[in-house]
């Protein structure tokens, strides 16, 4: 999917490391196989093939993942949309052609250019996560022509949960399970400690969350997971604007405002993976007002305009993190 993972795990007395080590890998590859759209082969790039008006049977996972990928949809107003690939591709995001020169934090401007308003109105017309029907009899969906999901916001976080729950029926009582910068933790380390995480300064180096002067915050994981969404590595810039790689489905555009990082702990990380994703797109004011009312605990990283950043938390995360 584009990306890495790492796992950290105290394993009981006797345990087969080789045999967990592989157990680790058949987990990760299931996902792979069933949700990646850098994989043609995969069970979502067929269902993205799919001849319109069809009926498409499922593997239980993807299914679970798809539906719960509508369901915040839904629940955000289409702020959050599987459906966004054909945008993403075009700002030269994705995995498709149209990133074939992808855009990346490392050029300070960079010289692909902004797609025009046609390409945009024309790309948007692919877009909408309503037009995909679930069958939960069957566990099918419904591919109306043209419709390309991208489930790398919750796929991630449904792999490290598929993780932790093959750690757990092996007996292992502590670990600490990351894919792609998500997280969860459970149990405890040998020294009795929590396991303990960073969140990265915005603007640090890709690697750098090991050195202390690069972490803006550290939280203890006590059987929670948590997923951060930044703009900070994936944008460009073009006649001296910026260019987030966060589209907002209901314009078609980059989101106007700079938040520089959201980061949600939930209870698993399948939920918190995309909430990131969600909360960006709404930006600092209608974000917030969605996680109070969802009870989500969300930490806002803002640019506030001086070269300086900012928190805002959310009652729920400012919960977790007291004293």
């Amino acid at each position: 999917m584009g990306t890495t993972w790492s796992v950290n795990a105290v394993l009981p007395d006797g345990a087969n490391k080789r045999a967990i080590e592989q157990g680790i890998q058949a987990e990760v590859d299931r996902v792979v196989a069933q949700m990646s759209t850098y994989d043609d082969t995969s069970d979502l790039s067929r269902f993205n093939r799919a001849p319109a008006g069809t009926w498409q049977a499922l593997p239980p996972e993807l299914f679970t993942v798809l539906r719960y990928a509508l369901q915040l949809a839904k629940a955000s107003g289409g702020a959050y949309d599987p459906t966004v690939g054909p945008l993403v591709n075009l700002w030269g995001f994705g995995p498709g052609k149209a990133s074939a020169g992808k855009p990346s934090s490392h050029d300070a401007v960079h010289p692909y250019a902004p797609p025009d308003a046609a390409a945009i109105a024309v790309a948007r017309q692919r877009v909408g996560w309503a037009k995909i029907r679930m069958d939960e009899a069957h566990r099918r969906a419904f591919q109306p022509g043209g419709v390309y999901v991208d489930l790398s916001a919750v796929a991630k976080g449904f792999g490290v949960d598929q993780v932790a729950r093959f750690l757990e029926r092996s007996g292992v009582k502590a670990y600490l399970v990351e894919v792609g910068g998500e997280l969860r933790g459970h149990g405890r380390k040998p020294d009795g400690s929590s396991w303990r995480v960073g969140i990265e300064r915005p603007g640090a180096a890709a690697g750098a969350v090991d050195n202390a002067d690069e972490v803006g915050r550290v939280l203890s994981l006590d059987d929670k997971a948590i997923a951060t969404s930044g703009d900070y590595r994936h944008f460009f810039e073009s006649g001296g604007r910026f260019f987030s790689h966060h589209i907002d489905p209901r314009t078609g555009y980059p989101v106007a405002y700079r938040v520089a990082s959201v980061s949600v702990i939930a209870n698993d990380c399948m939920h918190a993976d995309p909430l990131g994703t969600t909360l960006t797109v709404l930006g600092p004011d209608e974000g917030m007002a969605f996680a109070k009312r969802h009870g989500i605990a969300a930490l806002f990283i803002l640019h506030d305009g001086d070269g300086h950043v900012v928190e805002r938390m959310s009652p729920a995360f400012a919960a977790l993190v007291k004293p």
